[in-house]
């Protein structure tokens, strides 16, 4: 027997086992060489192993330990990070880079441990606040009187702080408006200019209260049509009650006009509410306490990190993030500085970045998440994103819009986004600091599909598909919206919008089975749906639009669209609209049914407008007045339009409740209109899912009231 092989072979066996222990306590929990688990806790230490028992303490010190763990041991399998619940202080935002991503086979999870609810908070709490006479809380903030630093949102206790603001209610309204260009430059919007707005006594006597020191933070809210202007000040003229701001030319087809409507915020005599806050410029916070606050047990948070999640790839040369899935967690707190320049209009608010700003990402999805309490959009896959997933979250509160696609200039190649699905998700109360903001922006990006989602209560748009005016080539093509619910959607704050709007050339695209309704514009506008300049090749088939301003549907101008099988109901002004006379066929109107009770049933040019309409039914359920454009039926039919068209009830089960299904379908089929479901659309899945898509009754009743004064002065 060869007893020196035998050591030797111990020997070797020993010095591998030994080899062995470090590498198996440096992984977490390694069920095989093909599977990691790694453990993250708010009582974790990213020194830790990332044990069940020795978590890390952050997603920062999760993705650098996967990173070392790859270069160390050359590791390719999956891995789950498993995140205990709790609140997670983010002293950075989580970024992503092209070797933090995973594979089809070895995805990257970062998910919340079974039953838990991980919170990620961007913010900082306040506290020690002091109750002075009057009693407003104050608080110094060394950071702010030291540093200077400002933050532009506040959230008490779970809610949204005002920022001090004239009039706590409605508007002041601006007696005139002066523009002096500076630098014109070679746009048709003047590079540099100041304007002066000048205001009657009583109007302007909101604003004597400004002191020298604190005009640099005052600024305005000015809205105008489908625009919202932010501006800083740069003087007020007390004797002749004038303000002066600089800045762009404004836009000569949207300008800030005389009687336009208007607030001035962040000055210590608008301070003046509950609910209402103000940082004076030597860094002392204040805040009127909302009934029953108390500041001893007041949880009062300051956003500081202007992204929560970034996610950088680099599609254009090959290193995309690839195979990323968030689940279960939720971030929160995010700051929007408003910059020196204010926030110039532009439209959906496309220019303001968003919590989670992904670039360059593949199979990167966001499952059972929660967004909000943010100062701008929740979630962005722009440039270079694709087959990417966001399924059951709930994104709300939000001081931007909620899911964003693509980018506002065309990208070629693999920079172009598309292939994007946002499914059963609820997107909810958004445009808080930027109203003109929208629930789904889909820009330059296709192929994406929106389905079964729940968006409400947003003051501009619900879905806005396409970003080219007029007839140039876009590149928002077939996209589906489909089987969702958009309601409450305007608030009587802008003009021009709807539940669904539309931009340009979209071949393939479907907007099919929807629910829309409770949709309200401050002056004209207030769609159902809406397809506005260029918009082309889109069909509109199976939806259910009720509740509408000026109309279940609208067209400016756009070529061969087809609006079908549509159930238009109770709109206050006109059933439906169409503006803008062109050579081509612009749409089809077939199968559709317009059960109204005020209002007119067509308004605009459709007379002259190149159209096919038949097959349609008309009902009036408060009387038997029809116009058609200030025609009768009769009349109508003789142009040309509707010869197999009718009047008649269609039976529904209980119309004005709201209700539209049919008692029978004897006279939908007279029409050949075809039933669709009503029930399978907007979120599905358990009952608290379902209830969390219910806006309050407290919200539902103010939107009616908002609507009746509007309509008062109509």
């Amino acid at each position: 027997m060869n007893y020196i092989k035998i050591s030797s072979a111990i020997g070797i066996l020993l010095f591998l086992f030994i080899q062995f222990i470090p590498n198996a306590f440096a992984s977490a929990s390694q069920i095989n060489k093909n599977e990691l688990t790694i453990y993250v806790a708010p009582n974790g230490d990213d020194k830790n192993k990332g044990t069940m028992d020795q978590p890390l303490a952050s997603l920062i010190g999760a993705r650098d330990w996967i990173r070392n763990h790859k270069m160390n041991n050359g590791f390719t399998g999956p891995v789950t990070v498993l995140i205990r619940g709790g609140e997670y202080q983010m002293s950075a935002p989580f970024e992503l880079y092209p070797q933090d991503g995973g594979s089809q086979e070895a995805p990257v999870v970062y998910k919340a441990y079974q039953d838990e609810k991980p919170i990620f908070s961007g913010g900082k709490t306040l506290t020690g606040f002091k109750v002075n006479a009057k009693g407003v809380w104050e608080l110094d903030v060394p950071e702010s009187r030291l540093y200077k630093w400002r933050f532009d949102q506040l959230y008490v206790n779970g809610k949204r702080a005002t920022l001090a603001r004239t009039p706590n209610e409605d508007f002041m309204h601006i007696g005139a408006v002066k523009q002096k260009d500076w630098i014109k430059g070679t746009g048709r919007v003047v590079e540099k200019a100041q304007q002066i707005l000048s205001f009657d006594e009583d109007n302007f006597s909101h604003l004597k209260g400004i002191q020298a020191d604190e005009l640099e933070n005052v600024r305005f809210r000015a809205y105008h049509k489908w625009d919202f202007t932010m501006r800083h000040i740069d003087r007020l003229d007390r004797d002749s009650a004038r303000v002066f701001t600089s800045g762009k030319g404004m836009k000569p087809w949207n300008p800030i006009k005389e009687g336009g409507r208007i607030v001035f915020e962040n000055f210590a005599t608008a301070l003046d509410a509950a609910g209402e806050w103000y940082l004076n410029p030597e860094g002392t916070l204040y805040y009127i306490p909302r009934p029953g606050e108390q500041p001893e047990n007041a949880e009062v948070v300051a956003p500081l990190l202007e992204n929560l999640v970034m996610v950088k790839g680099d599609a254009a040369n090959g290193k995309p993030v690839e195979h990323v899935r968030f689940e279960g967690l939720s971030f929160m707190h995010c700051h929007y500085a408003v910059p020196p320049t204010g926030s110039e209009p532009n439209q959906a608010a496309a220019l303001i970045n968003a919590a989670v700003m992904l670039e360059g990402a593949n199979h990167v999805d966001f499952v059972n998440c929660e967004i909000s309490k943010t100062g701008q959009h929740a979630l962005w896959y722009g440039k270079a994103c694709h087959n990417s997933t966001v399924e059951r979250s709930y994104l709300h509160d939000l001081g931007g819009g909620g899911i964003y696609l693509g980018d506002f200039r065309p990208q070629k190649g693999e920079n172009h986004t598309s292939h994007i699905k946002l499914h059963n998700n609820i997107l909810q109360t958004g445009g808080l600091e930027y109203p003109s903001a929208v629930g789904v922006w889909v820009g330059h990006s296709s192929d994406n599909e929106i389905s079964h989602n729940d968006i409400g209560n947003f003051y501009y748009t619900g879905i806005s598909v396409g970003w080219v005016w007029g007839y140039a080539e876009s590149k928002a093509k077939r996209n589906k919206i489909t089987n969702n619910h958009i309601h409450h959607i305007g608030w009587t704050l802008l003009s021009d919008m709807a539940a669904v709007y539309t931009l340009g050339k979209s071949e393939g695209t479907v907007i099919s089975n929807n629910i829309v309704h409770h949709v309200h514009a401050y002056s004209y506008g207030g769609w159902g749906l809406y397809t506005d300049e260029g918009s082309s090749d889109i069909v509109m088939e199976n939806n259910l639009v009720y509740s509408t301003k000026t109309g279940g549907f609208h067209q400016h101008y756009g070529a061969n669209n087809t609006i079908r099988n549509n159930i238009f109901a109770y709109a206050k002004m006109y059933q439906a609209q169409c503006t803008r006379v062109e050579e081509h066929r612009s749409f089809d109107f077939m199968n559709n049914i317009i059960v109204f009770n005020e209002g007119v049933v067509l308004q605009g040019a459709w007379e002259k407008i190149d159209i096919a309409m038949d097959h349609n039914i008309y009902w009036n359920t408060g009387g038997e007045e029809y116009d058609f454009n200030g025609k009768s039926f009769a009349e109508w039919q003789k142009i040309g339009h509707d010869k197999n068209s009718v009047i008649r009830d269609p039976r529904f089960v209980d119309a004005e409740n709201f209700n539209f299904n049919f008692k029978n379908k004897r006279a939908v089929k007279q029409i050949g209109f075809e039933v669709f479901d009503l029930d399978n659309i907007g979120v599905y899945g358990d009952a608290s899912w379902k209830q969390k898509a219910k806006l309050p009754s407290a919200i539902l009743e103010a939107f009616d009231a908002q609507v009746a004064k509007n309509m008062e002065k109509e």
